[in-house]
């Protein structure tokens, strides 16, 4: 039987970098939030998008995540909105995903808002990687050049390390990299050889 790994953390915590890296190990790795940028780029999502958002959302490329971002992370409402067009397609792509990689004994979901969505109820383990605010802001601003400010509304908009580590099976500290790969790598071996 296949186990379900959860893969969380808040953002800038590291967590994609961390799932790649199990990635690199062969195990299969679903990230949730590609699959959600991927949808931007459907027709019928975009539609819908417009539907709800207004034109505002628009650049020349179709939705532009920067505009959407700012409209939806000041307003928790309009956050919830957003989630209930996003994530039940990703929750049906995802399911396609899970049952095509049965043959592997474990496999890894990557999710930011894996405890906010509920997603974490259906995990077998849960490993949640943290860094202090500090160091995720800066990984953030760098990574999407963006404000400060932008970056801690999204902090906000997500649970507390705290709120997820209560839930969590491991906790991996991702303030040095290597030592975090290293962690990872333990966990790993603890959970195959379960």
């Amino acid at each position: 039987m296949t186990k379900l790994i959860g893969l969380t953390g808040g953002i800038g915590s590291g967590k994609t970098t961390l799932a790649n890296y199990i990635a690199s190990k062969g195990i299969p790795v679903y990230i949730a939030d590609m699959e959600a940028k991927k949808l931007l780029e459907k027709p019928k999502v975009v539609a819908e998008l417009i539907a709800s958002f207004g034109e505002t959302i628009k650049d020349e490329n179709g939705i532009s995540k920067e505009k959407l971002s700012k409209l939806v992370f000041d307003f928790p409402e309009k956050l919830k909105q957003l989630n209930a067009i996003i994530h039940p397609k990703v929750a049906k792509h995802f399911k396609k995903w899970l049952s095509s990689n049965q043959n592997h004994p474990i496999v890894v979901k990557e999710a930011a808002i894996l405890f906010e969505s509920g997603a974490y109820k259906d995990c077998d383990i849960i490993i949640t990687i943290i860094a202090p605010e500090k160091i995720r802001i800066q990984r953030v601003i760098e990574r999407d050049k963006t404000s400060e400010e932008l970056v801690k509304s999204r902090i906000k908009n997500q649970w507390s390390d705290e709120q997820k580590m209560a839930l969590s099976t491991y906790v991996v500290l991702n303030e040095n990299l290597i030592e975090a790969k290293k962690h990872i790598d333990e966990i790993l071996v603890e959970i195959i050889e379960s």
